[in-house]
């Protein structure tokens, strides 16, 4: 019988299977943001490419000369943003299931070169008690800390 760590292993991972498929594989790290608050879902994604930090719509500004382009089309953007927050949704339901708390956070970091795998938890309201701060102003925090501290 599948345990709860096994379950919620498992979705993370898929968030992360999904973020690569996008990167066509060609990534040195994936940061995936992914939060829960009261009935607001939020995913967001960036990389770690050629040593630059790139949102998925900016990943080309990464490639080297003679480097493939990506294919960074809306809808594949929005393709991985349905199936991370679909992978939100199955830990809420999960963690239901378990009556464990859901975390109202999560980042997520995996380095594809040593195949470490980092999360991040938080299970206080991070924003929807802020009357400005939205998840996308935590995601774009996020990123701007990894990307001057090289994380």
């Amino acid at each position: 019988m599948k345990e709860f760590e096994d379950e919620f292993s498992e979705l993370q991972a898929d968030m992360i299977s999904i973020c690569m498929e996008y990167a066509e594989d060609r990534a040195d790290k994936v940061y995936v943001y992914a939060s829960c608050e009261e009935s607001i879902f939020s995913s967001k994604f960036f990389y770690l490419v050629n040593n630059k930090y790139v949102k998925p719509h900016k990943m080309n500004d990464a490639l080297e000369d003679g480097d493939e382009r990506y294919d960074v089309s809306t809808e594949r953007q929005f393709m991985v943003l349905d199936i991370l927050n679909e992978d939100i949704e199955k830990i809420k339901v999960l963690c239901k299931e378990y009556e464990r708390d859901m975390p109202t956070e999560m980042k997520l970091i995996y380095d594809v070169k040593s195949g470490n795998f980092k999360a991040e938890y938080k299970y206080e309201l991070v924003y929807t008690h802020d009357e400005i701060k939205t998840a996308t102003h935590i995601f774009n925090d996020w990123f701007e800390e990894v990307e001057n501290n090289n994380l």
